[in-house]
């Protein structure tokens, strides 16, 4: 009798983790599938962005370089404001 209660026991855990395994596996697929959907929209957004950050780089550039041409406090003043800070000294 006890070995029959045990084998129950054993095959009804059993039957949970399979049940759970395929579940989890179920749950991947389904998160998978959505990445990939989702992965070309960010893709694109990411493309666009550095597109515009190259824009935006040139126009600081061009606008450097005026101001080293023809000095104006109010673009000196624009120019550091968009600098990045320097890094940190160790």
């Amino acid at each position: 009798m006890k070995n029959d209660t045990t084998t129950t026991i054993l095959n009804f855990v059993l039957a949970a983790l399979v049940i759970l395994g395929v579940l989890f596996a179920l749950l991947g697929i389904w998160k998978l599938r959505d990445l990939r959907r989702v992965q070309p929209q960010v893709q694109m957004q990411v493309q666009q962005f550095q597109v515009v950050s190259a824009k935006v780089q040139a126009l600081l550039q061009d606008v450097a370089i005026y101001n080293g041409t023809a000095r104006s406090p109010e673009l000196e003043q624009l120019l550091q404001s968009v600098k990045a800070p320097a890094p940190a000294a160790k």
